[in-house]
């Protein structure tokens, strides 16, 4: 009786390991014993090597020893081992969860769910029986609302570093160059991550101030964990801030705002209008529009976007009652 839970806990390890075995590329003892850790699953990697021996003595897992730490796949016409079995429609769910979620959840997690994106994709090969699913991606498609632009470039590690301690509630030691290219060294506590287009951006506080501010993810030069933690302040709200319009470079001042559009350019915000309490009015060819927005820089870019077919902007602020100032 006193062997039994140590023989379910191998069997427990050899499920983990099977199902993180990828097909067409090697995966080392070191990676698995990453994937692992990430997963909350704490093994010497000598435990893991020993498994891993005794699988590809068992199923059809190729064994590359040519030099350390080695590499296993599955055989090319191996069946593979996949548990648990994902259905066509789980498959696609992960499939379209991948690309998502890539820049929304730690990094850590994401590689703990290697394995399942892994299957997710071998489910919806073009030798699957998933017809359907599998043309689903391209039937579908997020379009951008302005001109595309290509993701900026991250330094390696940042996003990784940004993510774990935000995950952990960790201080974060930054190298960071502002839009003016001042470069300094900073210790923040991070409180949010926002994806706006292609940038990324880290809410956080700078040690000493209880104000947040905005950092673009691809102006951190370097990125370092610091060991402390901190409790998460109960005031702030990741929402609230960006209602406030924050990430349009505003300050949260409430205005009510009114302009005249020509009916052409403006008829959209008649299906899609700027706010709940928002008004319009035909006049001959043109709208009259009235809304409550947060007063921010984007506001301002959108309104010029549309050149001449705006005209008679007025602004009045309003108080945290929404009555006049």
């Amino acid at each position: 009786m006193p062997k039994r839970p140590d023989a379910l806990e191998t069997v427990w390890l050899c499920l983990e390991l099977l199902k993180r075995i990828p097909r067409g590329r090697k995966i080392s003892t070191t990676e698995l014993f990453e994937q692992l850790k990430e997963a909350g699953i704490e093994r010497e990697i000598r435990t893991i090597q020993r498994q891993l021996d005794t699988l590809s003595e068992r199923f059809e897992i190729e064994r590359d020893d040519r030099s350390k730490p080695y590499g296993y796949s599955w055989k090319k016409q191996a069946v593979g081992f996949t548990i648990p079995n994902l259905t066509p429609h789980e498959s696609l769910l992960l499939r379209l969860a991948e690309d998502h979620l890539m820049n929304l959840l730690p990094a850590h997690l994401m590689k703990s769910m290697g394995g399942f994106f892994e299957q997710a994709r071998r489910n919806l090969a073009p030798d699957s029986h998933a017809k359907l699913e599998r043309e689903w991606p391209n039937k579908v498609r997020v379009v951008a609302t302005s001109q595309p632009l290509l993701p900026p470039k991250i330094a390696p590690g940042v996003f990784e570093t940004v993510s774990e301690t935000l995950y952990n509630n960790q201080w974060l030691k930054l190298n960071y160059r502002n839009a003016g290219g001042k470069q300094s060294k900073i210790e923040v506590m991070p409180l949010g991550l926002a994806q706006q287009a292609p940038r990324l951006y880290l809410v956080a506080r700078y040690k000493g101030f209880d104000n947040e501010r905005s950092l673009a993810l691809h102006r951190i030069i370097s990125a370092e964990a610091s060991t402390l933690t901190f409790e998460r302040p109960k005031e702030f709200n990741l929402k609230n801030y960006d209602d406030d319009g924050r990430f349009g470079f505003g300050e949260g001042q409430r205005i009510r705002l009114t302009f005249r559009i020509k009916r052409e350019a403006g008829i959209h915000l008649l299906e899609s209008p700027l706010s709940t309490d928002q008004e319009a009015r035909e006049i001959d060819d043109s709208l009259e529009i009235t809304a409550t927005v947060v007063d921010s820089a984007m506001l301002k870019w959108w309104l010029r976007g549309f050149g001449e077919d705006v005209w008679e902007v007025k602004r009045i602020k309003l108080d945290d009652e929404g009555g006049k100032k």
